[in-house]
């Protein structure tokens, strides 16, 4: 491979939530143990170097010495376009991309800019958590639309999902696809039957696809615009802070094609505009990093590989299936017949991983964990070490 994926870089000390922050983890209660042996791979960001064409834009950035407020330049948006219709045949104008800086702030903007409280807003269960708390904390109701597990294999419950976008109350619907945590990656039947339901009963989707550039090379990703009839009634969520690391620079893109929508979405938004690091690392992402990109997915591949046949050698109690997209993995300890503390135990206090628990998913979760796996696989074969001998005298 031309980049190194193994290398191990060292991020303690560099103000990361992921290795810095243990006292902040604990008082949220997601562990009791969090010290210098500690393994963190609960967090959707990489242990893996940024692509080198992004650094040196970085350093090009910080070179001009003065960082004043920006302006997004046409290129900015010219690489996004580029890119979407290079990789997934997308069309995508100019004026339909609305800049933010991250992509969980903007579910709570759009629950707040599309529906009023009291609303419904429907979420598959099982569910990364922003999803539940942009509906709650927000004043809405959650219409639970749990998807259908047979043998790890995860599939939507079309009839439930119709009669809960039929509800008089219900005006959006929060889909993320490729699915976090699950790994699905939904194929055109599924996503366009989605969107035929919303469209016909006056349903907005926003559509979490941050995710959409982590597939594996088997797969195929489709932006649920571009098998919709019409994306009048869609707010597609981009950004390259999954793709290339870089969520600490808060850069994500909406695609909205209404222009109604978007007046709604801007005036919920307000001024809100990028840094020059941003801008910059965007640029250098779309433009010169696809080739990292895609030997990063074969890497990824390959761990993913490691997993699946250390899990079924070492713990096949442990039932996973190797997901179509992500780089998040989740595992079912139901096999071991104890109950879910003593799994958190044994993976958290005794062989010091920390992962996620499945319940803070919703519906679904209990018995799993989700574990995000785009680290050099040195570290997570240890941290797969540690959690089998945790697990040795169960079997």
């Amino acid at each position: 491979m031309k980049y190194d994926f193994d290398e191990i870089v060292n991020r303690r000390g560099t103000y990361t939530t992921k290795w810095d922050g243990g006292d902040w983890l604990i008082s949220l209660g997601m562990t009791e143990r969090y010290d210098e042996d500690t393994i963190p791979l609960y967090s959707a960001d990489m242990d893996i170097a940024c692509a080198p064409a992004i650094i040196d834009a970085l350093h090009r950035t910080a070179d001009h010495r003065i960082f004043g407020y920006s302006l997004i330049p046409p290129e900015y948006k010219k690489a996004i376009i580029d890119w979407f219709k290079r990789r997934n045949n997308w069309e995508i104008r100019e004026e339909e991309i609305v800049y933010n800086a991250g992509t969980v702030p903007v579910l709570h903007k759009c629950a707040r800019a599309f529906t009023s409280p009291g609303d419904g807003i429907i979420v598959q269960l099982p569910a990364y958590p922003a999803f539940a708390a942009a509906t709650l904390k927000n004043g809405r109701k959650m219409l639970g639309n749990a998807l259908v597990e047979t043998d790890g294999y995860y599939t939507i419950d079309f009839d439930d999902f119709e009669q809960k976008a039929k509800q008089e109350s219900t005006k959006l619907f929060f889909l993320c696809s490729p699915q976090n945590p699950t790994g699905r990656v939904f194929g055109r039947d599924e996503l366009k039957k989605m969107s035929d339901i919303c469209k016909a009963n006056d349903v907005i989707i926003v559509a979490d696809e941050i995710h959409g550039d982590l597939i594996r090379q088997s797969e195929t990703f489709y932006p649920i615009a571009t098998v919709s009839e019409s994306g009048k009634h869609i707010v597609s969520c981009t950004g390259i802070n999954k793709t290339f690391n870089t969520a600490g620079l808060h850069c994500s893109n909406l695609v909205i094609t209404d222009a109604k929508l978007r007046k709604k979405y801007l005036r919920e938004r307000g001024h809100e505009v990028p840094t020059p690091f941003a801008i910059s690392a965007l640029i250098a992402a779309y433009n010169e990093s696809e080739d990292w990109l895609d030997e990063l997915k074969v890497y990824l591949d390959g761990t993913l590989k490691w997993i699946d046949e250390f899990l079924k050698k070492r713990m096949p109690k442990v039932k996973m299936l190797v997901p179509e997209g992500t780089y998040i993995i989740w595992m079912d300890f139901r096999g071991y017949g104890i109950s879910d503390k003593a799994v958190h135990d044994r993976i958290y206090s005794e062989a010091n991983v920390l992962l996620e628990d499945g319940f803070r998913f919703g519906e679904g979760g209990e018995g799993y964990q989700r574990m995000c796996i785009p680290a050099p696989r040195a570290v997570i074969m240890e941290a797969f070490e540690r959690i089998a001998e945790a697990f040795a005298d169960l079997g």
